[in-house]
């Protein structure tokens, strides 16, 4: 069974610090074990395989979730109406390492023979959506993460981010190195308007089979603590390209 990070309230990635069971939504808890000899002669009906961390109630509050309800999958077409819906922002981490979507698309096989898929397409229902949002005032925004040496899959993303930027996208990269050093999750999701979550559930092809929607105040809370963080770090497009282009 897979751990989801949570969230912390210690400094650099130490504990104390919740994660969630994927498959059960049972929480995980890390924390300094409790030692006190006093503490423990007042703990009732002891198991031997059970062990008692000290956690900071604001760490419960903030990350712990809410609802024991696990959120329904739903094809991501059923949700496709939060990219026009939104009224302020929407904002996306993007965390794998390939996406099957892309490995479809014509451009993909335009990048793979060295044509330059960067430039704005006023053709390309992504680019006009986006720029008919962004004259209202609406912002787009996504920070991706990329690994060293950036995967196929990556670079295509890469190639083809200028064009976004030029439709009215804000998007900026980050190495998966730092990502990890500063803690963030391995979730892949959209923020609407920091109240409701599209999380992506991808399989390890790269093929996207539904999405979650999570109007959960902890869980968004986090997801907006994410945002913060990483955008924070990390770098806009085109600075990034030369950044990748100097390692090659």
């Amino acid at each position: 069974m897979g751990l989801r990070f949570l969230g912390t309230t210690s400094e650099g990635g130490n504990c104390p610090t919740l994660y969630e069971i994927e498959e059960t939504g049972e929480i995980v808890a890390q924390g300094e074990r409790v030692t006190d000899p006093k503490h423990l002669a007042q703990l009732k009906d002891v198991k031997d395989s059970e062990t008692f961390v000290v956690l900071p109630r604001e760490l419960l509050i903030r990350f712990a979730p809410r609802e024991a309800r696990m959120p329904e999958l739903i094809p991501f077409e059923e949700a496709s109406h939060l990219f026009t819906a939104f009224e302020h922002t929407a904002w996306r981490l993007e965390t794998q390492r390939g996406y099957a979507s892309d490995r479809q698309s014509p451009r993909f096989e335009r990048f793979l023979r060295g044509e330059p898929i960067g430039a704005y397409d006023p053709e390309s229902p992504w680019h006009v959506s986006v720029r008919e949002q962004t004259r209202q005032g609406k912002r787009f925004e996504r920070v991706r993460l990329v690994d060293d040496p950036p995967t196929e899959g990556q670079r295509f993303l890469l190639a083809g981010g200028l064009g976004n930027v030029e439709a009215g996208e804000d998007i900026r990269n980050m190495y998966r190195a730092d990502a990890v050093r500063l803690g963030l999750p391995d979730d892949d999701f959209w923020l609407f308007d920091s109240r409701v979550i599209m999380k992506f559930v991808i399989d390890g092809e790269g093929v996207t089979l539904g999405v979650e929607l999570v109007e959960d105040p902890a869980e968004v809370l986090r997801a907006c603590q994410v945002r913060d963080l990483a955008w924070h770090y990390a770098v806009p497009t085109a600075e990034f390209q030369k950044q990748v282009r100097s390692h090659e």
